[in-house]
């Protein structure tokens, strides 16, 4: 009965207490409504595979598209799971669809089991969190929780409660043109500036070269001419020593190449994205405990996974919501490729149901 969707399209909703537990803390879960733009998600034709036999499946075999378990090996231990798979043509958007399907089937169950004891439980769907603004209008007073839970994971037995320190770095870069045939200490061409000061940083703290804690520098964007350049980074790193370690190794480069070419061509301008959620989640240790003991309750074996990404859960957390975020059971987000097990979302819906007895 008490729903709300808000002018920058939130929608929040509680069930409130059944009586006799009114006192219990306000528990909450949020999934966000939109999809990555890495891909299309327009007119999406999802594929069920019923009691998935093993081996590989096909996409789309006209574009030669196929999930196989030797470069997809989990779907080794989803055999006999009835899978959600895209047609090879857009994403599947189980990113965060499932968490919102997760969420909504656990609110069924409760409006269908009266009987089922529980303190409030608040509800939110957020728009924009695949382009990283998925709290900029959060109204967590209005939330009314103590404490939450994203869900918006992967493996349905994972959980995370550390998440990247994250940066954005915009590299500006002015150069000088001249004519080619007249331009012997004369020209600094903006966009060798741009290949020189990239390879200052060096090829081991790449996405494609790093995993589990493991930092990088991602250039993501770059455009520009002799005059101009420009080259937008994404810098991710668990430790925010090393953040800073990042940023100064940054400066150091952009320093040097002004110094040799003797003037000052590059300017970056960092910003502070979001921070890593174990900061707060340390002071609340007992909301990552609940997660491990309602994961073994339903009979699985929980697995503490640090996030090479981001999530709402962490800023939520520094705006005073602590927020671990919890798996849905889907694979390869943010592609062609995505997946989703429909057995790992119904573990999921009982996950909930656990998380709120213990509550």
């Amino acid at each position: 009965s008490d729903v709300t969707l808000d002018e920058h399209c939130y929608v929040y909703a509680t069930l409130p207490a059944t009586p006799g537990h009114e006192a219990a803390k306000g528990l909450g879960f949020i999934a966000h409504m939109d999809t990555s733009p890495d891909a299309s998600g327009h007119d999406i034709h999802p594929r069920i595979i019923r009691s998935y036999p093993g081996g590989r499946i096909i996409l789309n075999e006209e574009k030669k598209m196929y999930l196989d378990p030797e470069t997809n090996p989990e779907l080794k231990g989803l055999v006999g799971d009835d899978l959600i798979t895209t047609d090879g043509t857009t994403l599947l958007g189980a990113d965060d669809k499932a968490g919102v399907a997760i969420i909504m089937s656990m609110v069924e169950y409760i409006c269908q089991n009266r009987d089922f004891k529980h303190g409030d439980i608040c509800i939110a769907f957020t728009p924009d969190e695949e382009v990283g603004r998925g709290t900029e209008n959060f109204d967590v007073k209005r939330f009314g929780a103590d404490y939450a839970y994203t869900v918006d994971g992967g493996r349905i037995d994972e959980f995370s409660f550390e998440n990247f320190n994250a940066y954005k770095a915009d590299v500006t870069i002015t150069g000088k043109r001249y004519h080619p045939g007249d331009s012997k200490g004369k020209m600094v061409n903006a966009l060798t500036l741009g290949r020189q000061f990239d390879t200052m940083l060096g090829d081991n703290k790449r996405p494609e070269a790093t995993e589990h804690k493991e930092g990088f520098y991602h250039l993501h964007h770059m455009e520009g001419d002799v005059s101009t350049a420009k080259m937008t980074y994404i810098l991710r790193d668990h430790d925010m020593d090393n953040m800073h370690d990042m940023i100064h190794t940054m400066q150091l480069a952009a320093s040097y190449l002004n110094q040799v070419n003797h003037g000052h061509y590059i300017d970056i301008d960092f910003t502070l994205q979001y921070k890593n959620m174990i900061e707060v989640i340390n002071k609340t240790p007992d909301i990552v405990y609940k997660v491990k003991q309602a994961m073994i309750n339903i009979g699985l074996e929980p697995i503490a996974s640090p996030i090479r990404g981001g999530t709402d859960g962490a800023n939520l957390s520094f705006m005073g919501l602590p927020c671990p975020n919890l798996g849905t059971g889907g694979y390869n987000y943010h592609g062609p490729y995505e997946f989703c097990s429909i057995n790992s979302m119904k573990k999921g819906v009982k996950l909930l149901l656990e998380l709120i007895k213990e509550a």
